[in-house]
This record gives C-alpha cells, structure tokens and sequence, in this order.
C-alpha cells in the first residue's frame, strides 16, 4: 500500500480521464484501492426501487470513485494544480505544496 498524499477536505482536480478539469472536495478515501469520492464529479445514475425511505424510487445521482493518480491537490495560494511534497517539521511530518512551499 502506498502512502496517499490527498486526504478528505481537500480541493482537488481532476487531470486525467472524462472528468478531466473538474475541480471538488474530497470525501472520502479508500486507502485499499487507491481511490477517492470527490464532491460533484463522476457522478453515476443508480436506479432505485420504491421503499420506506425514498418511497417515490427512480434514478438518483451519485458520485463515483475515481483512482488518486488522476487527482491533483489545488494550491491554496495560487488556486492552480500542484504537486505534494511531506516534510519533518519538528517531531510531525507534514504536507506541503511544491509550488507555493506551503503547508497544506
């Protein structure tokens, strides 16, 4: 397993594939495939039948996962893809942006 440099809560954009240049917020991570679920893109028709909690049924949207390789961290700073650095500052590591050297 490889050590993900994008976690849940960031912004990040799409660099690869048919959602290429969307841009969203991550929620969720599976750590096991290397994917992630990100806010508004990818989203996927399920059909669905009538039940106690979505009584009318039919066609709901829902994002889809999409593999951490076509993902790019947005820079804070200068709102542009970048590349994700992890550093020892004191006793932590922590994340920082290659462009900007900030920490994320």
């Amino acid at each position: 397993m490889i050590k993900l440099k994008i976690k849940s809560g960031d912004v990040v954009k799409v660099i690869a594939g048919d959602h290429k240049g969307s841009e969203g917020k991550v929620l969720r991570v599976d750590r096991e495939k290397n994917k992630a679920v990100v806010e508004g893109v990818n989203l996927v028709s399920k059909h669905t039948k009538p039940s106690a909690k979505n009584p009318q049924g039919g066609i709901v949207k829902k994002e889809a996962p999409i593999h951490i390789s076509n993902l790019s961290l947005i820079d804070p700073k200068s709102k542009k893809a970048t590349k994700v650095g992890i550093k020892v500052e004191g006793d932590k590591k922590v994340r920082f942006s290659k462009k900007s050297n900030q920490v994320l």
